[in-house]
């Protein structure tokens, strides 16, 4: 048996296999692993970042007008004549060490790893079973998710993967076009081409970058097993649908099948299905059936606006999720703040770091993520393991909620404090250095009725002073030393 996959173990009577219907999806329940673990980091790395110009290449290299169809004409030609079955074979990732980029990872303190395995491009990142444009057969000639699946279980990660193709039939369709004008318009793209319709689609109409609502049965059957050979081959702890159910009853049965597999493998379900749920975005088009209760929510580079009753997580990039050269980062800050607020709502953060076409990160990748792991290896304890307190935090400000939300980047304020707790234990992070030394903790003192605290310590430093002034809205004063023990959101550690 592949050293991915974990051999059957015998359930336990009290496990229930699921039905493809929402009343027994909606029994899961989220495993404790996925709540402890809190980080997670992603390589979306497919063929599209092989132009290294950014996200939605295979679409918008068929869209005139577009920059990356300028950029592909300049640099690859017209796509009439060289198009994506052509860039595909360039990816080689002849650089590419599995155990490397995951051992980095791991010291700086993911809990689990997870590997794109198809995008919206039809091309399959493994050893796929059921579809020739793959990453063994073209490309690089090697199996990107099973050598990541390898990498992450033999460095103590849990393993997920991620699926993007449902919208293909549509999204990808683009290739099926011409020029409008110029000197080649009306010459057809190669899309049109019979002899790559395995790759392509046949023709077809649609190209909308939603879930589409023409494609017939065949596609979305070739979907689900392409789903099941994935599940199947590579046993993920975590399995990511962009977007919601697709398919009505066919992805109902992929949910299953997840979640019976993993039954099957570990004895109990241990598995995390994660999708998003996009009923306020139904005017960008239709991206599946969502249901409370059936997975973990996902919210793509947003955050949720307080507590959630149940484990959610943040899907984010340091950048763009596909290489770019030119690409400004979000800083060591940005992304710790971030962390630090989406894991007081009861949220887990996964960070995509775009790799290269060769297989490597660039260094301002690397010196990102060992910033991190600075931080981590002090402050992890406020993180790792926690549940959310009775508030998420207090300050002035807030990230806003929702998909897609992050484009406006806020600073955070020494007023801004989030709170996690482990039993006795209180975790307050303050977001900046207050000038005048002295942390505020408004929420220790609330309805009249101030908590009791033993001590205060500032992780990194030690035992620290404070005091209740007895005034209602100062709560609790606590006196910062000098000197800060790192670059980042500082960590009180309040014993109660």
């Amino acid at each position: 048996m592949d050293s991915t996959v974990l051999p059957p173990q015998k359930p336990s009577k009290t496990v229930k296999r699921f039905e493809p219907t929402w009343e027994s999806l909606q029994q899961y329940k989220c495993p404790d692993w996925f709540r402890d673990a809190k980080f997670g980091i992603w390589a979306h790395w497919g063929p599209q970042g092989v132009p290294m110009v950014g996200d939605w290449y295979a679409r918008n290299m068929y869209v005139q007008g577009n920059p990356m169809y300028e950029h592909h004409c300049r640099v690859y030609g017209h796509p009439s004549k060289f198009g994506y079955k052509d860039l595909v074979k360039l990816w080689k990732a002849e650089n590419f060490d599995p155990e490397k980029i995951v051992d980095l990872y791991k010291r700086v303190g993911a809990k689990y790893f997870v590997s794109c395995g198809a995008h919206h491009d039809n091309f399959d990142c493994w050893n796929s079973k059921h579809h020739s444009w793959n990453s063994v057969n073209v490309g690089p000639g090697k199996d990107i998710v099973g050598m990541f699946a390898k990498a992450a279980r033999g460095a103590g990660l849990k393993f997920g993967v991620t699926d993007h193709l449902e919208r293909a039939w549509s999204w990808f369709n683009t290739n099926k076009g011409a020029d409008r004008t110029g000197p080649y318009a009306g010459v057809p793209y190669d899309g049109n081409d019979p002899k790559y319709a395995d790759f392509y689609f046949e023709p077809h109409a649609e190209t909308s970058s939603a879930y589409p609502q023409t494609a017939p049965e065949s596609w979305m059957r070739h979907w689900q097993a392409r789903m099941f050979d994935l599940i199947d081959q590579y046993d993920p702890d975590l399995f990511y649908t962009d977007g919601a159910v697709p398919f009505g009853e066919i992805g109902l049965e992929v949910m299953a099948e997840l979640y019976n597999r993993n039954i099957e493998r570990r004895g109990s379900l241990e598995a995390v299905y994660a999708l998003k749920d996009h009923e306020h975005l139904k005017h960008y088009g239709n991206h599946g059936e969502y249901r409370e209760g059936i997975g973990v929510l996902d919210v793509e580079r947003g955050v949720t606006d307080g507590i959630q009753a149940n484990p959610w997580q943040t899907d984010t990039c340091v950048g763009e999720w596909y290489y770019q050269a030119q690409c400004t980062y979000k800083s060591p800050a940005e992304i710790i703040t971030m962390l630090i607020d989406i894991v007081s709502k009861n949220g887990n953060l996964l960070l995509n770091f775009p790799v290269k076409p060769d297989g490597t990160l660039d260094e301002e990748e690397i010196w990102i993520a060992e910033e991190i792991g600075k931080w981590m290896s002090m402050n992890s304890e406020g993180i790792y393991g926690t549940r959310p307190w009775e508030r998420f935090g207090e300050g002035p400000t807030r990230l806003e909620a929702g998909l897609f939300a992050e484009r406006e980047k806020k600073a955070f304020t020494a007023e801004d404090i989030r709170f996690t707790r482990k039993g006795d234990v209180l975790y307050a992070f303050f977001l900046g250095w207050p000038t005048d030394g002295i942390v505020k903790l408004k929420s220790l003192n609330t309805d009249n009725a101030p908590k009791v605290v033993r001590s205060v310590e500032l992780v990194g430093h030690g035992e620290i002073g404070f005091s209740r002034t007895g005034r209602h809205e100062e709560g609790v004063l606590v006196t910062l030393p000098n000197e800060r023990p790192c670059d980042y959101a500082w960590l009180l550690k309040i014993q109660m």
